[in-house]
């Protein structure tokens, strides 16, 4: 593709978003990214790295772009106006430089129009172009977040509210999660490295390589022989902290795609019994290959109707470990997602704190005494995650919180020396994805 290809192509998946946005299923972008470069198989990976990533940074910096289109340049605001905003901010090109790649042709950049190049101009003019104006702008604005959420992300980060907010802005790395069925760390890093790709241990997990850059790493050997899974190191914390044992019998109630029933099948050398249960077949049916590629036999999966399904009564008082990924609002995920920021709504974090705690008290059915809840999210918002806790554990079902640290001490090389009870983990402080996990464990009847 030419440049001016590349970026017209943005242009068109930006607005293909913006469209879908208006609709109620309001589509995730990552979906409709993947519809359209199948839809236009000519697309190399290089140019469709370029062009996801500059769709992705459009979509992280939505509102401060709209900004700069209505409150500087009196502009209207649609797809193009906001990659051309995009493009001069970030320095991409100067104003000749991207002159020279628009041309009237059919798959081309279009021409600028005189009112284009006037603003593209004054944008260049700028100085500092990203943070010159930061001043003029309200918070929601400049760090780029739902107005409406500001109450709860203040109250939930404090003092940390502008670094948490600024380092969900940026691109987040890839970390892979070593199969340790297959191959070890330092084996994956050495296979890897002979093919071009540059990797380094994680910080915080001992099964974590990640890239020093990005590229098409699920072409690579060892992927197609199950040696890794792509996986962020913060979810990877949260599949150990469930702590599962060979022999044991888990249950993974949220299972998804089956990300983190995949890395406790490998801490339990194949050995014992993991239910992965969801309530979409689509995404359970996932797993099927993951599993097949990992070598990993010690799965059942089963599709649930609800948190409510008659089939979990079969299961009552049985699981050594019951791991709930509860869904959420993933805030903690806004720089996979950015989309996310603007899709969800007051309405569904209404809905999604009700469901969060249907499925707490349900699952808990599920563990038998002196088995473990394991209750996590992907959010940054206390009322999703601690006052989630809190209120469970009113309901009178003897369960207890087990310290966080005690466990993961035991299997990750964190050099954290505070004791906590519950496992936080966010973009600018550790680097990873934003995390909150719980261990509540069953207590026999007639203790306390």
């Amino acid at each position: 593709m030419t440049p001016g290809s590349r970026v017209q192509s943005a242009i068109e998946l930006l607005e293909q978003i913006f469209i879908a946005w208006q609709s109620e299923k309001r589509f995730p972008a990552d979906k409709l990214l993947e519809q359209h470069f199948k839809s236009h198989r000519y697309i190399g990976s290089k140019d469709r790295a370029y062009v996801g990533e500059l769709v992705y940074w459009c979509l992280r910096h939505k509102a401060s772009l709209e900004w700069w289109l209505k409150e500087k340049l009196k502009s209207p605001v649609h797809a193009r106006a906001i990659v051309l905003t995009a493009l001069m901010l970030r320095r991409d090109y100067t104003v000749s430089a991207l002159d020279a790649i628009t041309q009237d042709s059919k798959y081309s950049l279009p021409r600028l129009t005189p009112m284009e190049m006037k603003r593209c101009e004054e944008l260049a003019a700028r100085d500092p172009p990203l943070r010159g104006d930061e001043s003029n702008m309200p918070s929601h604005i400049r760090l780029n977040y739902p107005e409406w959420m500001e109450p709860m992300l203040r109250q939930s980060l404090g003092d940390d509210f502008d670094k948490a907010l600024l380092a969900l802005n940026e691109q987040a790395p890839t970390d892979l999660r070593v199969n340790t069925l297959k191959t070890t760390r330092e084996q994956l890093q050495s296979d890897l490295h002979k093919e071009g790709f540059e990797a380094v241990p994680t910080a915080l997990s001992p099964i974590g390589l990640r890239l020093s850059k990005r590229g098409p790493i699920f072409t690579s050997a060892p992927f197609k022989q199950g040696h890794f899974e792509v996986q962020d190191e913060g979810s990877q914390m949260v599949a150990l902290l469930v702590d599962a044992k060979p022999g044991m019998k888990v249950i993974d109630f949220c299972a998804g795609a089956g990300g983190k029933t995949l890395a406790m099948a490998a801490a339990m050398q194949n050995k014992g019994r993991i239910l992965a249960w969801d309530n979409s077949e689509k995404r359970l049916e996932q797993i099927v290959q993951r599993l097949r590629r990992a070598g990993v036999d010690n799965v059942q999966t089963h599709v649930l109707t609800s948190e409510h399904d008659a089939f979990i009564k079969r299961h009552k008082a049985s699981a050594d470990r019951v791991l709930v990924d509860a869904p959420c609002s993933g805030t903690g995920t806004w720089r996979r997602n950015p989309d996310l920021k603007w899709r969800f709504t007051k309405k569904d974090l209404e809905e999604v704190l009700a469901l969060q705690q249907s499925i707490l008290q349900s699952a808990s059915r599920l563990v038998k005494p002196g088995g473990r809840l394991i209750y996590a999210t992907c959010s940054i918002l206390k009322n999703e995650n601690e006052k989630q806790i809190t209120e469970f554990l009113k309901s009178g079902n003897n369960f207890r919180v087990v310290c966080a640290k005690k466990i993961w001490d035991k299997t990750s090389a964190t050099d954290k020396t505070d004791e906590v009870s519950y496992l936080w983990l966010n973009p600018h402080q550790d680097g990873v994805d934003g995390f909150f996990a719980a261990a509540l464990e069953r207590q026999a009847e007639g203790t306390s």
